[in-house]
């Protein structure tokens, strides 16, 4: 059987290949975090709107998405800050406003005034009260769908995984 030996074990050196090359290559779409992380698009982070009762709350900062559920009476349904939630409203944050206008990702133009008021407000209010449960598609990847290589997850002491992606 020396024939069927070599044809088994270049038969196994293949797919041990291929299944190394599949490897690398889920390695090379994952961003590059110790933990496992959920990526949030915008559809899938609209669905945490605080609408629907028993669902859990979720809104985004600077491309970090926090689980505001504790915080109900402030974000649920008709409460006061519900406008900011189910997306990234870092502008909103950064400005103090609530205009639809506002409730974006964007924050060309902000003053240094807003900016530091941002920084502020994203470390000793969200990063200090709510769990981070993921990040928004545009922190984690490039315009074109590559892996953003800046992207360095917030270290939070209770960063609690729901999912992984």
């Amino acid at each position: 059987g020396g024939m069927a030996g070599g044809a088994a074990r270049l038969l196994l050196a293949v797919l041990l290949g291929s299944l190394l090359a599949a490897a690398e290559r889920e390695l090379r779409f994952r961003p590059p975090a110790e933990a496992p992380v959920r990526l949030f698009t915008e559809p899938e982070l609209a669905r945490y709107d605080g609408q629907q009762e028993g669902q859990p709350i979720y809104l985004a900062v600077k491309g970090v998405v926090f689980d505001v559920t504790s915080g109900k009476e402030f974000y649920g349904k008709g409460a006061p800050y519900n406008a900011l939630v189910g997306k990234d409203s870092t502008r909103g944050v950064a400005k103090m406003s609530l205009d639809p206008a506002d409730l974006t990702h964007d924050i060309t133009g902000l003053t240094e005034e807003e900016l530091t008021s941002l920084d502020d407000i994203f470390n000793n209010v969200y990063k200090a009260k709510y769990p981070i449960v993921g990040y928004t598609s545009r922190r984690i990847l490039n315009e074109d769908g590559s892996p953003n290589l800046n992207f360095k997850p917030e270290d939070q002491p209770h960063f609690n995984i729901k999912d992984e992606f």
